[in-house]
């Protein structure tokens, strides 16, 4: 049950007064971008999972599954049509389970439990009137469409409408989970797929590009595979990111608050940007499923306002390693996804992510300070207008931030960085747990709970206009988007 709360209760208030704040300059270089995301950087999954999926003696899908879910709800909708186009990746761990009912298929099944059958389920069957069912949801919605196909099986040609890409396989790479594919016969399946995909789609301003291979990183394998498919057969580079490692581990949130440990997953980040500029795919790396812990994720900590310092923070970090999209395994089911599988209700990573997608535009830019580790901060153009905006996320308990602005000098280090003194009131958006329990389920965005409203649409998410001659104030375990119309960063002109 959920209370409609119109205001966050007065703890929260005196929470941050409490603390004693650290002065911190912060120094964006915006003489040049570092890298480049998708203008739909933001990206979420639906997956195939029936109900029956369970993990730690959970069973958290409910109808969440792709084959079950209910296209109808309204919130469900809005919180789609909130985004303006949401970018939407249709796969999982079963798609290469999954056979679709065109041509010669007649039988058309259901999941079942299956102790011999991949990850433990029978064949499943998409049939060609819930595809049908999902396109329309999807043209509907406006979303931006990546469809995963089966790589272990044979396929048939179907042809649709509005469908972005196309991504083969899932977790087929290296050592695989659940099955796995040699490098070189992937090199060759995916040109296969490439022809096919030119010839259902003549006209290239139609025909959707190719990604893959979706899996776990490794440096062999993935070079091997391009070096076998050549140039101009994958668009895009996709893998997979979950370094919370499995969903029941006990110190999940002790390395959610790690900085250390969130910083371990960049050399991973470094190994596929590596790749991508020795072989050089149109459309780049992306992540194409990311749900931070294994296995539907955990039960305590995936839904809650913690999970957002781990979410947002990759999505910073990916970016700065020009990923140029991040798909969150997934918009609904598990414990990660960002709306409850029963209510559609949704969870705080929700709103951090529709604000970053309103917000960080596609040019990134580098920023530096000296400071408490425990303080990331992402610097981006902003979306669509002038300025900059900036994520600050604070993973200290004890300690809050004053932030001061500077503006590198471009072309010699060794002279001081220009001061940024503001004209513009600052536009800050504050996010906090509403009890200040950091494990709440509840969002407050400037001290006003994020709820639906009483016809499922998402709340106003207005900014704070704050006065520019004062510092940004970062509360303890919180995070916080800023945009400054008036900062001069000669990239984002």
């Amino acid at each position: 049950m959920y209370f409609k709360f119109t205001f966050c209760p007065i703890i929260l208030l005196l929470w941050a007064s409490l603390s004693f704040p650290q002065n911190v300059n912060v120094v964006i270089h915006g003489a040049a971008s570092i890298a480049k995301t998708d203008d739909n950087f933001v990206c979420v999954t639906l997956d195939w999972w029936p109900a029956e999926k369970c993990d730690y003696n959970q069973c958290p899908w409910g109808k969440a599954g792709i084959l079950n879910l209910d296209l109808r709800y309204g919130a469900l909708i809005n919180t789609i049509k909130a985004f303006n186009p949401l970018r939407i990746k249709v796969g999982g761990s079963l798609q290469d389970n999954v056979v679709y009912k065109v041509g010669e298929v007649s039988s058309c099944p259901n999941f079942m439990k299956r102790e011999d059958g991949l990850f433990g389920f029978s064949q499943g069957c998409l049939s060609m009137e819930r595809w049908d069912q999902l396109n329309r949801f999807f043209n509907h919605t406006g979303v931006k469409l990546t469809f995963g196909l089966n790589a272990l099986f044979g396929r048939n040609k179907s042809q649709t409408e509005k469908v972005d890409s196309y991504e083969f396989g899932n977790q087929l790479s290296g050592s695989g989970m659940g099955a796995k594919v040699d490098a070189k016969q992937y090199g060759k399946d995916v040109i296969v797929l490439k022809n096919l995909v030119k010839e259902l789609y003549a006209h290239p301003e139609t025909q959707p590009k190719v990604l893959g291979p979706g899996g776990f990183y490794e440096e062999k394998w993935f070079n091997t595979f391009l070096e076998v498919s050549g140039q101009g057969i994958v668009d895009g580079l996709t893998h997979h990111i979950y370094n919370l490692g499995p969903g029941d581990d006990p110190n999940m949130m002790n390395k959610i608050l790690d900085p250390s440990y969130l910083n371990q997953v960049s050399q991973t980040y470094k190994g596929v940007s590596d790749v991508v500029n020795k072989f050089r795919p149109q459309l780049g790396a992306w992540v194409s499923e990311s749900g931070g812990a294994l296995n539907g994720g955990s039960k305590d900590v995936s839904r809650t306002f913690a999970d957002g310092f781990w979410y947002l923070d990759q999505m910073g970090m990916a970016s700065t390693y020009d990923q140029k999209v991040f798909c969150r395994q997934a918009l609904i089911g598990g414990n990660y996804g960002l709306l409850n599988a029963t209510t559609f209700v949704p969870n705080p990573d929700y709103y951090g992510a529709l604000l970053w997608h309103r917000l960080m535009g596609s040019t990134v830019l580098a920023v530096t300070k000296e400071s408490d580790p425990n303080l990331r901060v992402y610097a981006h153009c902003a979306k669509k207008k002038p300025g900059v905006s900036l994520i600050f996320i604070n993973l200290s308990k004890d300690r809050s931030f004053n932030i001061t602005l500077s503006n590198a000098k471009p072309g010699d280090a060794g002279k001081p960085n220009y001061e940024f003194v503001g004209k513009q009131n600052r536009e800050e958006y504050h996010l906090r747990a509403l009890t200040g329990d950091i494990k709440d389920d509840i969002v407050c965005l400037n001290d006003v709970p994020m709820v639906q409203t009483d016809s499922e649409d998402i709340p106003a998410m207005d900014p704070k206009l704050v006065d520019a001659s004062t510092p940004i104030s970062i509360a303890d375990q919180s995070i916080a988007y800023v945009t400054i119309r008036d900062f001069e960063a000669p990239a984002c002109v």
